[in-house]
């Protein structure tokens, strides 16, 4: 059984396009399976990571809002 890593990006206080900038370079020094839990205040978050996410084929997990808080999990593919 392969072993799934949990990791944290924070992004707080970044604005578009320097969530996404911040997440492909994270994702890069991933392996496949891993995941990532991207936390931001852009709202344009929304939109751009889990459109990044299809162009690159990667899963978006889940996404969730708490208040001006986004959490977006997604997990690295091959």
């Amino acid at each position: 059984m392969v072993s799934v890593s949990k990791h944290a990006l924070d992004a707080r206080g970044l604005l578009c396009p320097l969530p996404v900038i911040r997440t492909q370079e994270r994702v890069a020094q991933l392996a496949p399976g891993d995941i990532l839990e991207v936390t931001a205040t852009d709202p344009g978050v929304l939109a751009d990571i889990p459109a990044w996410c299809r162009v690159h084929g990667h899963q978006v997990l889940e996404t969730r809002r708490n208040g001006n808080l986004i959490v977006i999990a997604l997990q690295v593919t091959a």
